[in-house]
């Protein structure tokens, strides 16, 4: 069985194993993100690693697991830096897609969702995120409070909402709402 399951597996196999875009692994290995070595120049990920530390973190470290859905870089940035004061493991995505394929892998706390995603309308990948997980809570930040996906969503049952551009304070309120004690406040 070894043959069919190596230790240590390319970028590819790696991307086809946690079913997500190629472009993802290789952004999540450079940020150190995923357990990955480089031999002759190219990435190779350790797949027992990636099996325990990145698949089971949320089981071993007891930190509640946020998924972040957005693709604007600078709000993933803000995301990164809030949730790590928070003391909140993250895995931060671009798409919608990508979203959905790690829900199924691996169980979140909460989801912070933008609802315009450059491949998925914001409102399916909710429904999506509720159908794997009915309890989920579900955080919607958007810069349109007046949108028919947002409407959609809203139609469903009471939804939390923060408006773009987003505060420090605002993602604190939320989390908090949510049940953790989050963050202190920047200096």
């Amino acid at each position: 069985m070894a043959e069919s399951s190596p230790e240590l597996m390319t970028v590819k196999e790696t991307a086809e194993y946690l079913r997500i875009p190629l472009p993802t692994v290789y952004y999540l290995v450079q940020r150190g993100q995923l357990p990955a070595v480089q031999i002759g120049g190219r990435w190779r990920i350790k797949r027992s690693l990636l099996d325990r530390d990145v698949l089971r973190k949320e089981e071993e470290t007891g930190q509640p697991t946020v998924l972040v859905v957005d693709d604007d870089p600078a709000l993933q940035a803000l995301f990164k830096q809030f949730l790590k004061k928070a003391n909140l493991a993250r895995l931060v995505v671009g798409s919608g897609a990508e979203a959905l394929s790690m829900a199924k892998k691996q169980k979140f706390d909460f989801v912070f969702l933008d609802l315009k995603l450059p491949d998925i309308p914001g409102d399916e990948v909710y429904m999506q995120l509720k159908a794997l997980d009915p309890d989920l809570p579900i955080v919607v930040i958007t810069g349109y409070p007046d949108s028919e996906i947002l409407s959609k969503i809203l139609a469903t049952g009471p939804v939390t909402v923060i408006k773009k551009p987003l505060e420090f304070d605002q993602l604190n309120k939320a989390v908090k709402q949510l049940g953790h004690k989050g963050a202190e406040a920047v200096a």
